[in-house]
């Protein structure tokens, strides 16, 4: 049987607040935006309210799911992707391709830090990202004898399917939360969070436990669906970002920089634009029945010929997808907002 999910490590602590008080702020007063289900993958019949808090505004999942339902709310093979056919092969190249994104983000973080600690992936899921940091030779930094030397990396991720899928790809990976990671404190010069945030309970715990990881001078990155993006005000219940049930909370950019400031952190740098999410968001806004993962993962039946008929279409709609999203980028309304941040000083 698979069990993606190590739910005796959820700490009672990051379990859900009482349901009628807003975690952020602790008001009772919330205002119901719309209802909605689980679009994509169709892991449970339940219908959701999304919520706002009248004081705050933070936008959240009511009610939230139990701890003890999560395993059954991801579906089997979500963090990694066969490479059987050429179609697959040519899905993971592109998922590889579209890192490179993220990697250019990373790479000026840690020439700028000039720390010489891990680099941490929190959500690892497969590897792939630390995997393109690899190939792009963005780890290599002389050892203490001036020699060259790789940087240390390693994943954490709450899933073991998620850590066995990373060390099928050479990435050394934990199962565990970032709260009881295996990590020494100040011994990372990185740490990575994509799209991690939106899917905790709590997560000032995870950006306690990444300030008490990272080094004097060390750099977390963060990135999360966007809240105030201009896709989620035409869609509504219909924008990718919300994907309900697996994201609890839905940040805007001034929450998510309030967040940080309160777990001590101060704001570096700010993308609005992420290569790999906010095109395709859009595109499984738009279509979801074309996404190659939402028809993989609901093990939709189709010839080789209608396969590729799907995929190109995707593709093609992708593709049309860029231009819209760059222009709500440069207006600072993208669906994905990334962070570089420090410990305050």
């Amino acid at each position: 049987m698979n069990q993606p999910f190590l739910i005796a490590d959820v700490p009672s602590a990051a379990r859900p607040a009482p349901a009628h008080l807003c975690p952020a702020c602790a008001s009772a007063v919330h205002s119901v935006l719309f209802a909605a289900g689980d679009r994509n993958f169709s892991t449970t019949a339940r219908s959701f309210e999304i919520v706002e808090c009248v004081d705050c505004r933070l936008i959240r999942l009511h009610p939230q799911p139990d701890p003890s339902e999560l395993a059954a709310l991801y579906p089997e093979g979500y963090w990694d992707a066969p490479e059987v056919t050429i179609t697959d092969r040519l899905e993971q190249w592109y998922r590889r391709l579209v890192l490179s994104d993220h990697a250019r983000f990373v790479e000026r973080a840690l020439i700028e830090c000039e720390e010489p600690g891990l680099v941490l992936d929190v959500g690892c899921g497969a590897g792939l990202f630390l995997q393109k940091l690899r190939r792009r030779g963005a780890l290599a930094r002389p050892d203490a004898a001036g020699h060259p030397a790789q940087r240390a990396i390693a994943g954490v991720d709450f899933s073991l399917d998620a850590a066995v899928a990373a060390a099928r790809n050479r990435v050394p990976a934990v199962c565990a939360t970032l709260t009881h990671a295996p990590f020494a404190p100040a011994s990372c010069a990185v740490i990575t969070m994509f799209n991690v945030l939106e899917h905790l309970y709590d997560p000032a715990r995870y950006l306690d436990a990444a300030h008490c990881l990272l080094a004097r001078n060390g750099r977390l990155i963060v990135q999360v669906p966007n809240a105030a993006c201009w896709q989620f005000l035409l869609m509504g219940e219909r924008w990718s970002g919300l994907d309900v049930p697996r994201h609890l909370f839905h940040f805007r950019l001034s929450q998510l920089e309030a967040l940080l400031g309160d777990c001590g952190f101060e704001i570096l740098r700010t993308k609005h634009f992420s290569l790999r999410d906010n095109p395709a968001g859009l595109a499984a806004s738009l279509a979801p029945a074309l996404d190659p993962t939402v028809r993989r993962l609901r093990h939709v039946g189709e010839s080789p010929r209608m396969r590729f008929f799907k995929d190109a279409l995707y593709v093609a709609l992708v593709a049309a997808c860029v231009p819209p999203t760059l222009l709500e980028a440069a207006c600072r309304a993208g669906s994905t907002v990334m962070l570089e941040a420090r410990k305050k000083t």
